[in-house]
This record gives structure tokens, C-alpha cells and sequence, in this order.
């Protein structure tokens, strides 16, 4: 079978270069490569189209073709469109139109078309729906995370609808989200709860009730060729780095402490501030353990952060205010972690003092990290709102600790939970991830479900695209839908 990705916003390249250095290169680059890869190991051919441009910082995206390694199956490809230089999501939909022209003539150059399309996030969700249009193909949402949730939890920080919607576009992001549900021949979610709570928001409500059967649960996986319980042989090369890192963090006597690892970017929708001063609050974790805090590019956070962006030096700022306050320095250890091998290679480094990986996000749509933590040996502890409540627990068994994350006496309460049963919830969370949560089982699921949609004899076609996605600059899409929603929402509360 031939099956394309689209992820316009989504920057790849063999050496996933950038990751985590913005936040267009977040999580769904990992799970769009590794089941890529893990369908191309099952036999498909696979195109990951993204965008081609060229930029001074992104430097290594004008090559209309790349390659990952050792498997030949899967291609990325570079599709041009708009100006030539980067571009943030926000501002992507505005050339969408024009990126599917230009795809729709690759397929022509290449003397095929795809079988089947799996569009990924809004703007990949919105280009598939595109080209059905125009030719036909079907095509799979997968949504990663949607604008609505977004946009409740930034109203709660007070700003108004209409600055919101000019930083983040929501008003074209939820539309484009809702087309494409609308049109999907499938819809791929990570876990029942994002099923329940995100496509049945009420910006989405009155589409996703009629098309319940489109849901395929297809839970992401860790990626076990690097985050294993298995010493490899670039351990070598980084644990000297974490050994130097951490005697010159932590006061001697304190080194052979367990440690708290936040592994997060710098976001305050990850809330390090909860676990950090939960952790100044309790003199008990502060006798038990350290923090280990990764920052992506900073070699020396106590030195220097200037080189953070705005936000992150914010909220890092706060952080030292805290280990100011409470005396925390000599307990907490900044180290920068620049790969997914470095960071494997970290946790690996990490369980042998039985230390605890923390995720602490207000809400996680899924939580891939923890089980990439898990699949090394680390015990996790973990928000209990969003996708991780269905990993971490299932039929009254539970593989590591859900916290209340608003609660400062509940983040305590885990981590002091997962220190005293740390061999249970070790060998729990190893035996969750290769039981359930591998690539290769992500990508059959995909395959039935599409295979399904396949042997159907008569596919709808009929897809309506409003103008103002084929001409953005000139029609600007209106908030009165989404206000409209909102009122009601709020009247009833």
C-alpha cells in the first residue's frame, strides 16, 4: 500500500534536527517519523510531504528529498508554498491552498497517487480534505492536539477573544479542524479520553455525534530501538557529560540521591513551577531526593540563559527565585539534553539512582514522554488530566503514579508514593509499554482500519471547502461561530 503523511508545519530530516527548538517541532514529529517508519517496516511505502523552504537558522529544508536511514520504504518530501523562508503554524493556512496544487502535481510527476492520506494536526488535516476534493483520495485525521482546548485554557489567563485569535488564528485553526472531521473517512486518537473530552467539545459537538464510527483508538508508542532498559553504545559517549553535570550541580554528599527529572521544554502549560515548589515545600522529598531540570542548548543555567527565548527565561527566572528562597542550590541540577539518544542515554543514566520522571502539565493529550521514561526503567509520575490517566492506569492495575497537578500536596504525595514502591511501579511500567505501547502495534492499527476503509465499494467524495481557506488574505473567517458557542457555554454554567 502507498500512504501519505501530511504535516506542513512538521520540519523532518534523517538526523531530526531542531526538535524540541521551537514549538512547531514538537511531539507530532516523533509520532508522524516513528510510525512512518514502523509502516515501513510492515512493508508500505510511505511519503512524509512537509514544507520546502529555506532559512538561516532552519538551514537544512530546501532539499526536495530526504531519507532516514535503513529503511527504504519512506521518503520525506519537500513541497514548496508561500514566501521562502520559515513560517510559524499560525500563519501556514493562509498557502495551504497552493501547498495541495503543488502536491497534487508531485503525485503527477511520480505517475501515482497514494492509496491512502493520513493528515496530521489542523493544517495537515485541512490539506487532505483539500485534495480529496480535487482527486479523491481519502484520508485519516489525526488531530494531536485541537485549537478549542487551547483556546479555553488561554481565556482562563484573561485575555480577550479577539487578541487570542490574532496571536494563535483560532478562528481558521477550529474551522479547519471541524472540515476535516466533517470529511474524514477516519479520525485516529491516542486514548478514549481524548475521544470523550476533546472531539466532543462544544466547537465540535454537533459534528463529531453524527460520526462516532470513524474513531479508531491508536495509541502512540515508545520508540524501543532507543528508550530501552538495554545499555547501547552511545551511553558511552554521554554519561561522562551527566557525571561531570551533576558534580557540578549537587553538593557531593547529596549525588547518590534519587532524582526528580523534569525533561519537559520550558512552557508554562508543563508547569515546572507546581513541582518545584512542591519540592521547596517539603523538607522530606529535599532529604530524599534532587531535581534534575534538562534545558535544550544551555550549558550552564546557574551561569547563563540569556540565550533562552523570552518566555523561557520568564518562567527559568522564576525558578531561581524559588531556589533562592528555599535554598534549594546544591539539590537541583540544570543539564542540557540536545537528542532523543542523549535523552534515553539520561534516563538509562537516571534509573540507576531510582529516580522518578515527572510530568506535571496542566494537560497532556496524550503523554508520550512518559512512556518513552517508562520503557527505560524509570518510574513516572504524571498529571492525571488528559491521555496519561489511560496509560498509567487500566482495569484497577496502575503503572505508575496520576497526580492532581493543581494540588501542590498531591504532586508530594506521588512522588513520595512512587519513591516507596519503586520496583513495583518499574517493572509495572515496563511491562505496560511492551505490552501496549510499541510503534509496530500503532501501525497495524492504522493499516486494518484503513485497509477497512478501502475495500469499501463506493467512497463519498463530496467535500466542501469554504472560500475563505482557497483565498485567506482577502476573507478573513469570522469569530461568530466560536462567541456564539462560547455565550452558550457560559449561560448554562
Amino acid at each position: 500500500m502507498n500512504i501519505t503523511f501530511l504535516n506542513p508545519q512538521g520540519n523532518f530530516d534523517s538526523l531530526d534536527s531542531f526538535w524540541t527548538e521551537h514549538p512547531d517541532f514538537g511531539g507530532q514529529l516523533v509520532y508522524v517519523k516513528e510510525l512512518a517508519l514502523a509502516m515501513g517496516n510492515l512493508g508500505h511505502k510511505v511519503d512524509i510531504i512537509t514544507r520546502r523552504f529555506q532559512d538561516e537558522f532552519f538551514n537544512i529544508f530546501d532539499k526536495k528529498y530526504d531519507y532516514y536511514p535503513d529503511n527504504e520504504n519512506v521518503r520525506i518530501v519537500r513541497i514548496p508554498c508561500g514566501p521562502n523562508s520559515f513560517l510559524n503554524k499560525e500563519v501556514l493556512w493562509n498557502h495551504l491552498d497552493e501547498w495541495t496544487d503543488k502536491i497534487i502535481e508531485f503525485f503527477k510527476e511520480q505517475e501515482q497517487t497514494p492509496d491512502f492520506i493520513t493528515g496530521h494536526y489542523g493544517d495537515g488535516g485541512i490539506s487532505a480534505a483539500m485534495i480529496k476534493k480535487k482527486i479523491g483520495i481519502p484520508y485519516s485525521l489525526t488531530g494531536h492536539s485541537l485549537g478549542a482546548q487551547k483556546l479555553d485554557k488561554l481565556r482562563l489567563l484573561g485575555e480577550s477573544l479577539e487578541t487570542l485569535n490574532k496571536k494563535y488564528a483560532f478562528s481558521t485553526r477550529i474551522e479547519a479542524e471541524r472540515i476535516t472531521m466533517k470529511y474524514s473517512d477516519l479520525i485516529f486518537v491516542s486514548t478514549v479520553q481524548e475521544k470523550s473530552e476533546q472531539y466532543s467539545h462544544i466547537l465540535y459537538k454537533d459534528i463529531t455525534k453524527n460520526i462516532d464510527k470513524r474513531f479508531i483508538i491508536a495509541s502512540p508508542g515508545a520508540n524501543t530501538r532507543v528508550f530501552s532498559t538495554n545499555t547501547q553504545d552511545f551511553d558511552k559517549e554521554y554519561y561522562p557529560k551527566f557525571s561531570e553535570v551533576l558534580k557540578r550541580d549537587i553538593k557531593e554528599e547529596r549525588l547518590q540521591l534519587p532524582y526528580i527529572i523534569l525533561a519537559s521544554r520550558l512552557d508554562p502549560k508543563k508547569n515546572h513551577l507546581g513541582l518545584v515548589k512542591a519540592y521547596a515545600k517539603d523538607e522530606e522529598l529535599q532529604k530524599r531526593t534532587n531535581l534534575a531540570i534538562s534545558l535544550r542548548g544551555v550549558e550552564n543555567a546557574f551561569e547563563d540563559y540569556s540565550k533562552l527565548k523570552p518566555q523561557e527565561k520568564l518562567l527559568l527566572s522564576e525558578i531561581f527565585e524559588i531556589i533562592e528562597q528555599f535554598s534549594l542550590k546544591g539539590k537541583v541540577s540544570f543539564i542540557s539534553i540536545n537528542s532523543q539518544l542523549e535523552l534515553a542515554s539520561f534516563y538509562r543514566y537516571m534509573v540507576e539512582y531510582k529516580s522518578i520522571f515527572t510530568l506535571t502539565a496542566l494537560y497532556e493529550p496524550f503523554g508520550l514522554a512518559p512512556i518513552e521514561a517508562m520503557s527505560t526503567g524509570l518510574v513516572a509520575v504524571v498529571t492525571k488530566y488528559g491521555g496519561p490517566a489511560d496509560v498509567l492506569a487500566e482495569n484497577n492495575e496502575r503503572y505508575g503514579v496520576l497526580v492532581d497537578v493543581f494540588e501542590q500536596s498531591d504532586i508530594i504525595r506521588g512522588l513520595k508514593e512512587a519513591l516507596d514502591n519503586y520496583e513495583e511501579y518499574k517493572l509495572m511500567g515496563i511491562r505496560r509499554v511492551n505490552e501496549k505501547y510499541t510503534w509496530e502495534a500503532t501501525a497495524k492499527t492504522y493499516i486494518d482500519a484503513i485497509c477497512q476503509v478501502l475495500a469499501q465499494t463506493s467512497l463519498k467524495n463530496e467535500v466542501e471547502i469554504p472560500s475563505y481557506f482557497i483565498n485567506l488574505d482577502k476573507d478573513e473567517i469570522p469569530l461568530d461561530f466560536i462567541e456564539n458557542k462560547i455565550f452558550e457555554t457560559e449561560k448554562k454554567i
